[in-house]
């Protein structure tokens, strides 16, 4: 049987979309080796299944072009039953790899897989003392959390506002949680717009926490709810926005993460670019997208140039330009259709 990995992950979760590009770049690295990787959109917020359907078929369409792998619906939260919640699984996205044998090998976040693949492929990794110390602690995260996880997983198909309750509820509880405070975030930000208690106190208690504790995954959750291109920030107040990400630009490239954990840093980085993009420095932006595709482990070079393809693109499209870099060449971009103001020519991004 070949090794089998299955994903979980809804359309609306922004690291859930970075997982997708990453789970991209890890089929095409590991095929010949003779894995298979298996998206299953779950948790998707609809009325109906169709309608469900088509925000995901659209969601993929437009955020990752290149898929190379299927993906399979479920709109009945079977998975969970079945899944999530047999395997005390609480954080989403949630990467479940099938060995060989056909017991599953490792559960946890897509962004360990560089790390735990290639030891699973060599039988190094079910009988290590760094498998059982990660179970161990999933299960004990999993007893400890997913009481508040099951109402807000119930919450989160009714409405914002009852979903946000229970994330306070579970921020109260568990206020070191990095999920529970970014979902914080992102539910007041961007599905309410309550900006008056999601930026000036929340937010920058999420930006000065992430700091203080030099954390590659807190500083990228909270640069990506201020710089995530696939949210709709024009409505925040400027000037408060690009304080908080200036200070975050600074540590996220200052930080200097254990090899094994390297992946959340680099999940920050389209963010990242984002914000040098909308402070006037564009080439700055190029620079920061591209060097995102060199961790944290390296790839070959077909599924290099696609995903290069993409961001290039991307930044073309911002700039109204053509766009080139090495092997690729792109011309006649259609111009960003985004509520974004113009990045103004006189700023410049302070992340040296």
């Amino acid at each position: 049987m070949l090794p089998f990995l299955e994903s979980m992950w809804p359309a609306w979760s922004a690291p859930c979309v970075a997982a997708l590009s990453d789970l991209v770049q890890l089929q095409e690295k590991y095929r010949d080796s003779g894995v298979e990787v298996l998206g299953i959109a779950a948790r998707e917020r609809a009325q109906t299944a169709e309608e469900a359907r088509s925000k995901l078929d659209a969601s993929l369409t437009k955020r990752v072009p290149n898929l190379n792998y299927r993906i399979e619906f479920n709109y009945t939260r079977e998975m969970d039953k079945l899944w999530m919640d047999s395997s005390f699984s609480v954080g989403i996205p949630t990467s479940f790899l099938v060995g060989r044998d056909g017991r599953i090998a490792f559960i946890g976040s897509p962004t360990q897989l560089n790390d735990v693949l290639p030891k699973i492929l060599m039988g190094r990794w079910r009988i290590s003392d760094e498998a059982k110390a990660a179970d161990a602690e999933r299960i004990a995260e999993g007893e400890r959390t997913m009481p508040i996880s099951a109402k807000l997983t119930a919450a989160m198909a009714q409405d914002w506002a009852k979903a946000l309750s229970v994330v306070e509820e579970a921020v109260a509880v568990l206020p070191d949680d990095v999920n529970f405070r970014v979902l914080h975030a992102d539910l007041l930000l961007h599905k309410m717009h309550d900006v008056q208690a999601g930026l000036p106190v929340m937010m920058r208690q999420l930006v000065r926490e992430a700091i203080d504790k030099k954390s590659a995954l807190w500083m990228a959750g909270a640069m990506r709810q201020l710089f995530d291109s696939a949210n709709d920030s024009s409505y925040l107040p400027q000037a408060e926005r690009f304080a908080m990400g200036n200070e975050l630009s600074k540590h996220i490239l200052a930080v200097n993460p254990p090899q094994h954990d390297e992946a959340p840093k680099f999940l920050s980085y389209p963010a990242l670019a984002q914000y040098c993009y909308e402070s006037g420095d564009r080439d700055r932006a190029i620079e920061v997208t591209l060097r995102s595709l060199d961790g944290p482990a390296p790839i070959s070079d077909k599924p290099k140039q696609q995903v290069m393809s993409v961001l290039v693109q991307t930044l073309a499209n911002y700039k109204g330009q053509k766009a080139c870099h090495g092997s690729v060449r792109l011309r006649n971009p259609e111009s960003r259709k985004s509520t974004k103001a113009q990045a103004p020519e006189e700023k410049r991004c302070k992340s040296e």
